[in-house]
Formats: structure tokens, sequence, C-alpha cells
């Protein structure tokens, strides 16, 4: 099996033997260990600090290592913010934000990968387009547009915009592309609805691309900070980032030690859902996004 892994990679043995392949080989591991150590920087020093003392956070010359690591910080933390409230709100986008997205993108991707939607071509490309307007030039008009429907301090201003990701769209209808047409009409010549193709048929056979689709929305959700301070004048409906981007950063009672464990808590949910689900991202995307 893994002798036919290495068959498969760019480089073969007799590659390896040419002095300047592997010259060149070993530059490129250099870079990626240099752009790795660039990305791990911050995380590292959000970490350390928030183990340090507060005297130890602003010590010159910079000491990267605390001398005795106060996990009280945490505890702290924890209580400074009611972390509790804020990540109530933040699961109840990120779930409503998911399942809008599963449910209204995936069946207009179906709709445009597999049914006869007049002018499905020019839908394809308007969605293309809108990738290449920039985000902060709709954002003005998404507000006014949810202020006039009275939408402004609910949780419909997070989920309704969410089912309109042009991006997600694109991704989902390509893998979608790539499903046989002829197991649609089967099922059709059984009885089968165009619902029930899609739940069915389309839903188990793109589970990966599924899944990346749920990564990427729940990312976007609870890293959003803006778009929450912007809609919410309800500060008992704050998200957890527009939370500590009002109440953590610029606050002059608390240590940054304690602002820093207030990070790594923000971290930690992220994190796990990207190990849990890592492979999916990697074939969904290899899968999905690969074909236009």
């Amino acid at each position: 099996m893994k002798k036919s892994i290495a068959e498969r990679g760019i480089l073969s043995p007799y590659d390896y033997k040419k002095p300047t392949v592997l010259a060149v080989y070993a530059l490129l591991i250099l870079l990626v260990v240099i752009a790795a150590l660039f990305t791990l920087y911050p995380y590292t020093v959000t970490i350390l600090n928030s183990l340090k003392a507060r005297e130890e956070v602003f010590v010159f010359p910079v000491q990267y290592w605390p001398h005795h690591l106060k996990w009280h910080n945490y505890a702290e933390a924890w209580k400074f913010l009611q972390l509790w409230h804020y990540l109530k709100n933040t699961i109840f986008i990120v779930a409503g934000n998911m399942a809008f997205s599963l449910v209204i993108i995936g069946l207009a991707a179906f709709s445009l990968a597999h049914l006869e939607v007049p002018k499905r071509r020019w839908f394809t490309m308007f969605f293309m387009l809108t990738l290449l307007i920039p985000p902060s030039t709709y954002i003005i008009p998404n507000f006014l547009n949810l202020k006039s429907l009275g939408l402004l301090n609910t949780f419909w201003a997070f989920w309704l915009p969410s089912a309109a990701n042009a991006f997600n769209l694109l991704l989902i209808r390509s893998f979608f592309g790539t499903i046989h047409k002829e197991l649609f009409e089967s099922a059709r010549l059984d009885g089968a609805s165009e619902l029930r193709c899609f739940f069915r048929i389309a839903v188990p056979l793109s589970v990966p691309v599924l899944i990346t689709l749920l990564i990427f929305t729940f990312s976007s959700s609870w890293n959003d900070w803006f778009w929450p301070s912007l809609i919410m004048q309800k500060e008992n409906m704050y998200p957890l980032a527009s939370a500590v981007y009002k109440y953590v950063i610029p606050s002059r009672s608390i240590d940054w030690n304690v602002k820093f464990a207030v990070l790594v808590l923000l971290l930690i949910p992220p994190v796990l859902f990207f190990v849990f689900f890592q492979k999916y991202i990697v074939r969904g995307m290899n899968l999905g996004a690969v074909k236009g």
C-alpha cells in the first residue's frame, strides 16, 4: 500500500538521487517549515501568555515560557465574561447557520446540477460573478433590508444571510455534478420526488463536501464579530466573538494574562471541530472544488 502511494507521487526514487532535485526539495520543505512557524507563532504566544503571571506578560526582554503555570487564569476568564451565556448564543447562531446553509444551499445546488432550471448556466455565471464583489459593498444594503423587515436583534439576521453564500453554492453544485444522472432517473421512474432524490440519494453520496460546507459555516459564524456587532443592539444576544471585542479587549479592569486565557478558551471549539472533521475538508475540497 505504501509503495503504491509513493509511485503516485510527483518525485520517483530515481529523482531523489539527483542533487538538484534534492536541493529544491529541501528548499521547499524549509519554506513549508517557516510558513508553519509563522502560522503557529501567534497561537503559541497566546497560549503561553495565558499561563503566565500578570507581571511576566510585559517583562523585557521577552520571556516566552512562564516560570510557573497559572491555571487559575482560566477560572478568572470564565467568571469575568460569563462565557456560558455567550457560548449558548454562539451555538444557537452556528446551529441555525449550518441548518440553513445545508438545506437551502444544498437544494439550490441540486437544482442547478440535476434539474432543468431555465438559464441555469446564466445562474451559475451570476453566482460566480458575485464572488468578485467585495463583501464590504453589500453590508449596508443587507443591514437596511433586515431593518426594513424588522429582523434586527433577532437570530434571523444571521440565519438568512448565511443561506446566500455563492462560494458554498458553487462548491456543492460542483460536487453534485459528479453524481451520475442515471441514479436520479432510475429513482424518478420508481416514483421518487425531487426532494426524495435530494435527501435519499444526493445527500448520502455527498457527505464529505457537505461536512466541508458545515465546517466553513461553523468557522465563519464562530469568528465573525463585526456583523453581530452591527445587527445586535441587545447585549444579552451577543455571540462570544462580539462579547470579547466589546468587553474583553478594551477592558482596563482585567489583566492581560486573563485576556489571553479568554482568547484560548475561544480557540478550543474550532480546533476540536477541525480535528474531528479535517479529513472531510481535504476530501471534500478535492472532489468538489476542482471541477468547474
